[in-house]
């Protein structure tokens, strides 16, 4: 299909639309700075979303990649799944223990059940007829699977990280951070070790670099080759 952006960069280049507080937007960008594939970071304002945005977003939500023949991917898995499915150096989609399919069952679980419960907990003021601590228990009961899960191995799969563990951490990251001093206080030794270790790694800072609002006709913002 043509394109409606009339700033498409010229080229072979992708574009990927992404807010960079966003942990949909975290996991593409992982998937895409791991298996380095050179695309156009687009960063939107989630509260002022750009006309040639919203033009290709189905959902009206990030990430979204335009590739350049035109399709659009506009769910965070199925980016990192086409990024990784082109090329995996550090095998993410073929973890050391379990399948693909085990790391996508986990991962479904979290954006399912743990994902919803998180956001009642945090988002509460939106839903004053839930109770945010009973979510917070609920949401609470699947970390300590993944604490349990991380007292036989280093990271969710095996002893090196896997997709499971780039899709699942930001939104513990993101869980962790509603009341710090309650998650450190939970005992969850081998889990907040794993999520230290993925907010201090390099790819996580590379990945949280700050850009500017993408207004039509800035110059292109290379990112992940």
């Amino acid at each position: 299909m043509s394109h409606p952006d009339t700033d498409w960069p010229r080229g072979d280049n992708h574009i990927l639309y992404s807010f960079r507080r966003c942990p949909y937007a975290m996991r593409a960008r992982l998937a895409v700075q791991s298996s380095r594939t050179e695309v156009v970071l687009r960063e939107i304002v989630l509260r002022d979303k750009a006309e040639a945005f919203l033009a290709v977003s189905p959902t009206a939500t990030v990430p979204a990649l335009v590739m350049a023949s035109g399709k659009v991917l506009d769910e965070s898995l199925d980016i990192m799944l086409w990024a990784l499915e082109n090329n995996d150096p550090e095998g993410w989609l073929t973890p050391e223990n379990g399948m693909l399919d085990d790391m996508l069952a986990l991962i479904h679980a979290t954006d399912g059940p743990f994902k919803t419960s998180l956001d009642l907990y945090k988002y509460h003021t939106r839903h004053p007829q839930v109770d945010p601590l009973a979510e917070r228990q609920t949401a609470g009961e699947f970390l300590f699977e993944l604490d349990h899960r991380l007292s036989q191995t280093k990271h969710l799969f095996g002893a090196r990280a896997s997709l499971a563990d780039m899709a699942i951490a930001p939104f513990v990251r993101q869980f962790a951070n509603v009341d710090r001093d309650w998650f450190d206080a939970m005992g969850w030794t081998r889990l907040s070790k794993w999520l230290v270790d993925f907010q201090n790694s390099e790819r996580f800072a590379a990945i949280m670099e700050k850009y500017p609002k993408w207004v039509p006709g800035d110059p292109p913002t290379l990112f992940g080759a």
